[in-house]
């Protein structure tokens, strides 16, 4: 799963070079792949196997890809997948930028409930490993934001969890943007984190 490196790190292979960040919550990690630039634009690998499996830990299969475009003030979220169907997700805006909160939904860990929050942006580049255990959402900071994500694990609907993304428990301070927040009904009539199916 996740991993128990230091706070930052630096791997190469090849052309390829990860910097990797811890969080406060164990095994979720940013990553920020080094990109090539000139006067045509830049070149970078989003991912690459070896260093990635180097990075967090995790050598094994993604089997899916999802893009998403939400217009400005669309919250996603927050969703994750319990087992035997739970999912890893690899996390990254490629359009516009993106306020992205992670909670931990283990109740076997330390930091239980607690959330973690980052921008993600075509800019930047940065992304999230998000392991098994975590719920994932984000606010659409602009107007659109493009989202992709890579599992390891098949969208399986049955397995499908959210939890309430103003759950006052969590307390996440997301962004004012001066207008309502646009939800689905689903994420909109989400359960509490108390009320939720979660990880022993």
């Amino acid at each position: 799963m996740g991993s128990s490196h230091g706070p930052n790190r630096s791997i190469s292979l090849g052309t390829n070079r990860i910097t990797t960040a811890a969080t406060s919550l164990e095994g979720l990690l940013i990553l920020e792949p080094q990109a090539f630039s000139d006067d045509r634009g830049f070149f970078f690998e989003s991912y690459e196997k070896r260093g990635f499996a180097e990075a967090t830990g995790f050598a094994g299969a993604f089997v899916q890809d999802n893009q998403s475009r939400s217009t400005r003030g669309v919250i996603r979220g927050l969703h994750y997948q319990v087992p035997p169907h739970a999912q890893g997700k690899l996390v990254r805006c490629v359009r516009g930028e993106t306020f992205d909160v992670v909670v931990d939904v283990r109740k076997s860990s330390d930091t239980f409930g607690q959330s973690f929050a980052v921008v993600l942006s075509e800019e930047n580049r940065k992304q999230l490993w998000i392991p098994p255990g975590f719920a994932h959402g984000f606010l659409s900071l602009s107007d659109p934001a493009g989202v992709v994500y890579k599992t390891t694990g098949y969208y399986a609907p049955e397995y499908a969890r959210s939890i309430r993304w103003d759950d006052p428990a969590i307390s996440i301070a997301w962004p004012d943007l001066g207008i309502a927040p646009i939800l689905s009904g689903k994420d909109a009539g989400a359960p509490l984190l108390r009320d939720a199916e979660t990880f022993d």
